[in-house]
């Protein structure tokens, strides 16, 4: 992918993860750190009831960092598909006897495709994960 492409989306992404950790994950955390700081305090419990209690604790936040990882996984996916699939047009063009300039041109062409559909994507995947994470119970 052309180095202007690549950090278009990489931009794109990384806007959309850091509001998702201002907004929810940093939220999650501070709430699984007075959760596990808590079970700490409870000195009458054995030390396999705290370590349960602080298990718990992290269950939510390890569940929502999942659900990201998962989302942006199958986004990478999806657009290492879609530039695939302009690589071989480009070399289908390339083996039909088209000129390099044209094959780069084509290339690109799609390649910004991909860029913009998937970039388009990123503000329903947003309120997507905005709403699982929102969902997960603490």
């Amino acid at each position: 992918m052309a180095a202007a492409h690549q950090a278009r989306v990489q931009n794109e992404v990384e806007e959309m993860v850091q509001s998702l950790e201002r907004d929810h994950i940093r939220v999650m955390q501070g709430r699984m750190f007075r959760c596990s700081a808590d079970c700490c305090d409870r000195s009458t419990d054995s030390m396999s009831v705290v370590h349960q209690c602080i298990e718990r604790c992290h269950t939510p936040l390890a569940k929502a960092q999942g659900l990201v990882t998962s989302e942006l996984e199958k986004f990478q996916d999806r657009l290492t598909r879609c530039t695939m699939h302009c690589n071989d047009k480009a070399k289908d063009l390339f083996d039909s006897g088209a000129k390099e300039p044209a094959v780069r041109s084509l290339m690109d062409s799609c390649v910004g495709s991909c860029v913009d559909d998937h970039v388009n994507l990123l503000p329903s995947m947003t309120r997507r994960l905005q709403d699982n994470l929102d969902s997960i119970q603490q």
